[in-house]
């Protein structure tokens, strides 16, 4: 009897203790599914992005529709072939402290924002939500509608659309990347890698058809009578070069959705300056060995221009050359819209914007908020018809966000809660390296566009600094001091 008695307790024992771990499991599943719940329904993102699409972030973004025509300005600019080869190798190489720096920013601040969040950090709040501030109403959503604007109109290269349409389907591409990149995030990191790649490969067979069937004696051609010889063609050679190779710290913008950034951000940056800078040397070497200088200089299509010079291409270059760039711009246009939006999520959690823009979806786990604003008035602006006079007066403005945002470092680098994996070499000279450029850069605009620098300083503080006191006011914004 007792023997049974003892079999009974050991048995209700058991009974007990699975009950009690069953208990514990599913407590332990409410409160994991609580906190997955709260992290989603929050303002964090989540790390999905791998190695391959930070490159792809860079390189899509940078290879736009501006190399077509910049070869041509570069090729005025400089007056010879030489030396519109040596401009765009130069061109390149002047990137690399300025993709050095962004690389020890985004191991030390491997967050999303870019320079929102590196000027927040370095204690310069005002800067942090002016450099924002002003990328949603003067360039961001611009260059969304901008870029889908140049890709229906390369359609209609085909189709002979009306502009009525050609803005309808400029339209139609943005609500396409837009719900891609909202809804499906890694089917979009996906697209963005794939059509990276795609359009690298005509650039590549481009490039290689163009050395092969190229003369040196073309490329020699001396410059045009009253162009720019020397030192100074070559001064100017490089300035035009600029904006072709703007974009490369894309994946910067992003830095909090990077895979183990600590490793990626170096690979991904660095690799970006080498492609982009051997990609753009290549195809200038190719077209003024194809096309002098001075033909170049003076066609609005020089690409087209030069391919029409190559064998068993000629009156088909220009077919070539809008599917080329429809399918250049349309990795740009994915680019913008997948990474944009980042810069005021980041203002939003800083509560430097508005609150909800820094809602994260619960499900699709992306910025939802920030992205269908930036998109929605991306696509107010397809119907304006200026909106390229408007950019010209915040270049300036874009200029100066990058010096202040070069020079953060000389403070960040005395912060004690500044520790960046990566660390330049020689930090001083590189970084004295990405902010003279860019000076000089400034100071060349306000003498060659006083009116409409000026213009642009104003508008930017006079409306970008009462809605900071407000926001300040709202959410008690303070300096990161580093303690």
């Amino acid at each position: 009897m007792q023997h049974v008695v003892h079999e009974f307790k050991i048995l209700y024992s058991n009974i007990q203790l699975f009950k009690f771990i069953k208990k514990q499991r599913l407590l332990k599943g409410v409160h994991v599914m609580s906190n997955n719940t709260q992290e989603s329904n929050g303002t964090e993102l989540k790390r999905k992005l791998g190695l391959g699409t930070a490159i792809a972030l860079g390189v899509g973004t940078t290879i736009g529709s501006g190399i077509f025509s910049s070869v041509g300005e570069v090729a005025g600019a400089a007056g010879s072939g030489i030396m519109v080869i040596l401009s765009f190798l130069i061109g390149g190489l002047i990137m690399i402290p300025q993709n050095l720096l962004y690389t020890e920013y985004s191991t030390a601040i491997p967050e999303d924002g870019l320079f929102v969040a590196y000027l927040k950090r370095a204690g310069w709040p005002f800067m942090s939500f002016l450099s924002g501030w002003l990328s949603f109403w003067a360039t961001d959503p611009t260059g969304i509608a901008i870029s889908s604007l140049a890709v229906a109109n390369y359609l209609a290269f085909f189709t002979g659309f009306s502009q009525i349409v050609v803005r309808m389907v400029a339209v139609a591409i943005i609500i396409l990347f837009t719900a891609l990149h909202m809804i499906k995030m890694e089917a979009g990191a996906k697209w963005q890698n794939f059509i990276t790649m795609f359009k690298v490969l005509p650039f590549m067979i481009l490039i290689g058809m163009g050395l092969f069937y190229m003369r040196g004696e073309t490329m020699m051609t001396p410059a045009a009578v009253g162009a720019p010889t020397g030192i100074a063609a070559l001064l100017a050679g490089i300035s035009a070069t600029t904006w072709s190779y703007d974009g490369m710290q894309s994946a910067c913008v992003m830095g909090g959705e990077i895979k183990n950034p600590k490793r990626n951000m170096p690979i991904a940056l660095i690799s970006t300056v080498i492609v982009i800078t051997l990609l753009y040397t290549a195809l200038s070497t190719a077209a003024v060995g194809l096309l002098p200088a001075a033909d170049l200089a003076a066609s609005d299509a020089p690409i087209a221009a030069a391919a029409a010079n190559i064998p068993m291409i000629g009156q088909s270059a220009g077919v070539i050359a809008a599917v080329l760039a429809i399918i250049i711009v349309t990795g740009s246009v994915s680019s913008l819209i997948m990474f944009q939006a980042r810069i005021e999520y980041k203002m939003a959690q800083e509560g430097m914007w508005f609150k909800s823009w820094a809602k994260v979806h619960p499900k699709w786990e992306t910025p939802y908020v920030s992205m269908l604003w930036q998109s929605g008035f991306a696509i107010v602006l397809v119907f304006a018809g200026t909106i390229n006079d408007l950019l010209g007066y915040f270049t300036v403005i874009c200029l100066l966000r990058s010096v202040v945002t070069f020079i953060a470092v000389f403070k960040l680098r005395k912060m004690p809660d500044y520790n960046p994996t990566y660390k330049m070499p020689c930090w001083q000279l590189m970084a004295l390296l990405a902010v003279v450029p860019t000076m000089i850069l400034l100071v060349s605009t306000f003498v060659w566009a006083p009116g409409q620098s000026m213009i642009a300083a104003v508008v930017a503080v006079g409306t970008g600094y009462p809605v900071y006191l407000y926001f300040k006011k709202q959410n008690n914004i303070t300096a990161h001091t580093g303690k």
